[in-house]
């Protein structure tokens, strides 16, 4: 009975030190992983013009951990250290397999470094992806790049896939933007006073952004262009360029102009023309 105990006592303590090492891993990774991204949110101030490089940092950091956690684990039971061992002698083969079986997790790896290094999109930039699928960059980590879309849902790409698509980033080195305000109106109405009541809408806003030089205001460029843009076939489509001072605001301001300039239509006699359907009913034949 006490030779049974003593067995039992013994694989505890031989079973033991890798469950210790592995609990402690899982404590580290999660204290690690709170204090570090709670330490930068702290500081948010110094870093939300580029949070990219630290929050990878700390995805990368935080896989380390577990990464030497668990190998540690491994190598302190003497049964896996022998297994371990063998398995050296065939380590051309055992490389070869390790590549094919990760190739696609190492390629997301390396797309997320090349990512952070050449930054064609940082965290918090506006993507259109596909032209399908646009929203704001929340966060890199190792495998995925998330994305946060305006009904707040998370839209979640390898890292691989993403770095090969051809992207519009409306933050890259320039937040500034340029919104093509079009509206059409009808052909009886007066052109010049629906360019006058857009020009005039769009200076008032205030979120409008001058854009011109010093030479452009000497030269009399006007601060906001407003042009005929075409002729349809029940229209007359006129365009505004439209800068604000980013992407969202330039969104909300485009909505205040589509209601206000409607408004001043109205009470000008501006007409946005509507389809016109002729109904002809002819006598029926008795």
């Amino acid at each position: 009975m006490s030779e049974f105990l003593s067995q039992i006592i013994e694989k505890i303590l031989e079973f033991g030190q890798p469950i210790v090492i592995i609990i402690i891993t899982l404590a580290l990774g999660l204290i690690f992983n709170r204090f570090y991204f709670s330490l930068f949110k702290r500081r948010s101030i110094y870093l939300k013009n580029d949070p990219t490089k630290y929050n990878f940092l700390g995805h990368l950091l935080t896989a380390l951990i577990y990464i030497i956690g668990f190998s540690l684990a491994i190598i302190s039971v003497p049964q896996l250290k022998a297994l371990a061992t063998s398995l050296l002698a065939g380590a051309s083969i055992l490389a070869l397999g390790i590549t094919f079986a990760s190739q696609q997790a190492l390629s997301n790896i390396v797309s997320g470094i090349f990512i952070v290094i050449f930054k064609p999109f940082r965290v918090n930039d506006r993507l259109i992806v596909r032209d399908t699928l646009s929203g704001i960059v929340e966060d890199i980590t190792l495998r995925h790049t998330v994305i946060k879309n305006f009904e707040n849902r998370r839209i979640i790409i390898p890292n691989s896939v993403i770095s090969n698509e051809v992207l519009i980033n409306s933050d890259l080195n320039d937040e500034k933007i340029c919104r093509f305000f079009d509206m059409g109106i009808s052909y009886d109405s007066d052109i010049d006073l629906a360019k006058k009541i857009i020009s005039e809408e769009v200076r008032n806003h205030p979120d409008y952004f001058d854009v011109r030089s010093e030479e452009d205001i000497n030269n009399g460029l006007p601060e906001v262009s407003v042009r005929v843009l075409s002729m349809g076939d029940s229209s007359v489509n006129i365009r505004a360029w439209v800068w604000a001072k980013n992407s969202a605001i330039s969104f909300g301001m485009n909505c205040d102009l589509l209601e206000s300039i409607k408004k001043r239509f109205d009470r000008e006699g501006v007409e946005i023309p509507f389809p016109h359907r002729t109904i002809v009913q002819k006598k029926p034949l008795n």
